[in-house]
């Protein structure tokens, strides 16, 4: 049995405080529909005090004038401690979240402890340079913290994405405000206790649960937050730039995706249906990066979707905490309607439904579980291809040759990411640049790691998380003159 969550509260200049409101909600478990515990429910007033907080730490306090060696032994103690909690972590995310416990236990949290060691090893490492502009000047540059960070983070991996703006922001030493989806709190307030553990002086990390509505928009419009780093979907990150733009903050958007997968007739077909499945099913299709739209060439697609549609009886539904189980439920009831709400769009218009297309019962009654679905003979202009569904529903296209296949595949208001399957090198490398996308994987889904830059294109947003160049997010540069004449 999971273990009993404690009521969460505010994290706030290094202390526990309940909401200025005095309101709570609860956060659910989507695998039975029960309250795991409740949420302390802030509002504008408590959003005010983390930032003064952030802000007064940032300003007066120790974390940005430390050596770049000492901030990194904290961010690398962060990384010992999520490891060593990798068990309670996961469980409280596969709570929140309904993903399987393998992927909280096996691969996002690990993932995110290796994102703080990655950033550790930066803190002394990101620095300005001499310009020999003229022999009567001494001229360099300086890379100093941005200031005060908000960072607004989604649902569907909420302590990973967390990560990938947690840690480059302390080792660069920003103090920063997180205000987690309030369907997904757990993960956040258990990290806040273990900056405690790690030592991090007080303010310099905050945590304020809440609605977007309130908290959310309330960070952004606060004149004491110097840069916003948001994930989530594109309808929000415009009105985040709207509210932004209003106090000149630094934004980052990583937003929406509708990524095209696109197979070749002379890829290897057994391996891109694999990855085709975990393309769009990996975490229940809740992947803004999903390849929700898969592109067959026509010479190969019924013995593609005959390979395809062999391999989906594997893809079990079912309780998250089962070891057999390969799709846990989707996050929430609203979630759900709106995925069932889809496969319903994707009937009306004439796409085939080949596979899934509606709710399961796992033999409790209970739960937001959506079988696989996959829809043959979609049209680009349809609904289910144009919308990002955030759900587990696949929508194949057939295409006539390379060029169809990738334009048909930049038919798209989203550029977050892509992939192709073909063994001509040439082939691969064409697409990957001809490809409007962020990321492109070829011959691969879904594969990350700390030292390579994810963002996107055109309405996926814009800014980079991970590798070297998310730095420059979280990072001022100045330049200096030192006249020698004189």
């Amino acid at each position: 049995m999971p273990t009993a969550i404690a009521p969460g509260r505010l994290f706030i200049d290094g202390k526990w405080v309940e909401a200025r409101t005095g309101k709570t909600f609860a956060t659910i478990n989507p695998a039975t529909e029960e309250v795991i515990t409740q949420v302390a429910e802030g509002g504008p007033d408590d959003v005010d005090a983390a930032v003064r907080a952030a802000r007064k730490a940032f300003d007066e306090g120790p974390w940005p004038k430390l050596p770049a060696s000492e901030r990194a032994k904290t961010v690398w103690k962060l990384a010992e401690l999520i490891e060593a909690n990798i068990d309670d972590m996961g469980e409280r995310e596969t709570l929140d979240t309904g993903k399987t416990y393998f992927d909280s236990k096996k691969i996002e949290i690990p993932f995110a402890a290796q994102v703080f060691r990655y950033y550790a090893g930066w803190a002394g490492k990101a620095h300005g340079e001499t310009l020999p502009v003229r022999d009567d000047a001494f001229t360099f540059t300086l890379r100093e913290p941005v200031g005060v960070v908000a960072a607004i983070t989604p649902w569907n991996f909420p302590f990973l994405l967390a990560s990938w703006k947690i840690a480059p922001a302390l080792a660069m030493g920003n103090t920063m405000v997180l205000k987690p989806a309030s369907i997904t709190p757990l993960t956040a307030l258990r990290f806040a206790e273990l900056t405690l553990e790690a030592g991090l002086p007080p303010g310099v990390f905050n945590v304020v649960t809440g609605p977007g509505s309130g908290c959310g928009m309330a960070l952004v419009r606060h004149p004491g937050v110097n840069k916003i780093a948001f994930t989530g979907s594109t309808e929000v990150g415009k009105q985040v730039m709207v509210e932004a733009s209003k106090t000149m903050k630094r934004v980052t958007l990583e937003l929406g995706g509708k990524s095209p997968n696109i197979v070749f007739a002379d890829a290897d077909l057994e391996a891109a249906a694999r990855g085709a499945l975990t393309g769009i099913f990996y975490n229940k299709g809740e992947v803004c990066a999903a390849g929700s739209r898969l592109f067959v060439e026509k010479s190969v697609h019924d013995q593609f979707m005959d390979r395809l549609l062999s391999k989906i009886d594997g893809l079990k539904v079912g309780d998250p905490r089962d070891k057999a189980t390969r799709m846990g439920p989707v996050v929430s009831k609203a979630q759900l309607d709106s995925v069932l709400s889809y496969i319903e769009a994707g009937k009306k218009d004439g796409a085939k439904l080949v596979a899934g297309g509606e709710r399961v019962d796992i033999g409790t009654g209970k739960g937001y579980f959506v079988k696989p679905t996959i829809f043959d003979g979609v049209r680009n202009d349809m609904k289910i291809a144009r919308e990002e569904i955030f759900g587990p529903v696949l929508s194949t296209i057939s295409f006539d040759d390379f060029t169809a296949g990738v334009s048909q595949g930049n038919e798209t208001v989203y550029g977050l990411a892509a992939a192709v399957w073909t063994r001509d090198v040439t082939k691969a490398i064409k697409a990957a640049r001809a490809i409007k996308a962020g990321t492109v994987w070829i011959n691969a889904y879904n594969l990350f790691d700390p030292a390579l830059p994810f963002g996107g294109y055109k309405e996926s947003g814009f800014g980079r998380e991970l590798g070297a160049y998310a730095l420059d997010q979280y990072t001022e540069t100045k330049s200096v003159w030192l006249d020698l004449t004189k």
